[in-house]
């Protein structure tokens, strides 16, 4: 399909990014694939793109001792293929390994993926599981939001008018940690998936958001095995029935990739 007509501006720099969009009537367009194929369904639309994709200022990978800070433009690849992310959060690094295609994850950005806020997205999930952070910036500063706060619903964020997310902060992570997924084949988003860091456990697929299996990590913290605590996966959630899979269906992956990601950290079974 032809996307309805748009204009496109290319930022100067971060200071001027800043500045349009503190002007408004601005959409920000980084790498483009979720963004370009809504605007050709013409389920969204923009009066203009402003190009933030080749800004090098947002696109690092930073050890700041207490956490690392990730750029958002930067790409999925940088991030699968980073020696500091392997040693110091090898579960993101391992996330963003599992995204789609080369192709994607050549031109895909964490910033792009998280303002996307797919309730099935991988980064999304390993984020929560990681307990990061979200920095936004405005022409007059800046605030630090929790992810776990950050994404609100299917496509609907914590973004503020004049807001653009700049950084992912994220606190070294070394411990035990599992990324597993189910999906038809590997290009779709996952029906169920679920991560587990440290004894966080986030699970996607049974809510408009992914969501901190707090049941599963309560049983964990007083010893319960691997299919005790993976039996509390789906507790308090109201899975959706849709054209990908039933409730009951999304209940029983959440239960099962909960116990198999828990044996694989050592969980007994």
């Amino acid at each position: 399909m032809i996307p309805a007509a748009f204009g496109y501006r290319r930022a100067g720099d971060l200071a001027d990014a800043l500045t349009r969009l503190g002007q408004g009537g601005v959409t920000v367009l980084a790498g483009g694939q979720s963004l370009l194929p809504a605007l050709k369904a013409r389920t969204a639309r923009a009066e203009t793109l402003l190009d933030i994709g080749h800004l090098a200022e947002l696109s690092h990978i930073t050890d700041n001792g207490s956490h690392l800070a990730i750029g958002a433009t930067t790409r999925h690849c940088d991030l699968a293929a980073s020696d500091l992310l392997r040693e110091r959060l090898p579960s993101l690094a391992r996330a963003a390994a599992l995204i789609a295609d080369p192709q994607i994850r050549h031109m895909g950005t964490i910033g792009g993926s998280l303002a996307h806020a797919d309730p099935a997205a991988d980064l999304v999930l390993a984020g929560i599981a990681l307990d990061a952070s979200v920095v936004l910036a405005r022409r007059d500063g800046l605030r630090v939001v929790a992810l776990r706060d950050f994404v609100l619903g299917a496509g609907r964020t914590a973004i503020e008018p004049g807001e653009l997310i700049t950084e992912v902060r994220v606190a070294p992570d070394t411990g035990p940690w599992s990324h597993r997924k189910f999906h038809r084949d590997a290009l779709e988003w996952a029906i169920v998936a679920v991560a587990v860091s440290s004894g966080r456990v986030a699970i996607s697929g049974l809510a408009p958001v992914p969501v901190r299996a707090l049941g599963v990590e309560a049983a964990l913290k007083r010893g319960a095995g691997a299919a005790e605590a993976a039996a509390l996966a789906d507790a308090g959630t109201d899975p959706p029935n849709d054209r990908t899979a039933g409730a009951d269906y999304r209940r029983h992956l959440a239960r099962v990739l909960t116990r198999r990601a828990l044996i694989e950290i050592g969980v007994a079974p």
